[in-house]
């Protein structure tokens, strides 16, 4: 996957593309947004990924969901499909990005600072 197709907001891998869906569950640990995982016994869950340990066969990933803050674990091999449901809130905020918006605005006579952006646009 090459970074122009890395998941956003509603991408949808499924495992029937083992390939895709290999890279798509590995990218869902970087993704800052909520993950909607179709599990093969019917079963949904949608929650935040923070961790993958093995391969999509053998490992597990580490979640936890809006309602419960605390971390659980699934078998990776019981995820039929991943959906990239919420909103990535680290999206276009990379540290290049703001000295490039900081640098524009310096430049602009505008004011600049090292405030942060707010994570609701």
């Amino acid at each position: 996957m090459t970074e122009s197709e890395l998941p956003r907001q509603g991408y949808i891998a499924e495992r029937a593309d083992r390939e895709t869906f290999e890279a798509a569950l590995a990218a869902a640990v970087e993704y800052r947004g909520d993950v909607t995982i179709s599990v093969a016994d019917g079963s949904v869950i949608e929650g935040y990924i923070f961790d993958l340990t093995g391969d999509i066969d053998d490992g597990s990933i580490g979640f936890m969901t809006s309602s419960d803050k605390s971390p659980r674990r699934l078998d990776a091999g019981s995820i039929s499909r991943l959906e990239f449901t919420g909103k990535d809130t680290a999206e276009g905020k990379s540290f290049e990005t703001w000295i490039e918006k900081y640098v524009q605005k310096k430049l602009a006579g505008e004011r600049a600072s090292i405030e942060c952006d707010s994570l609701e646009d």
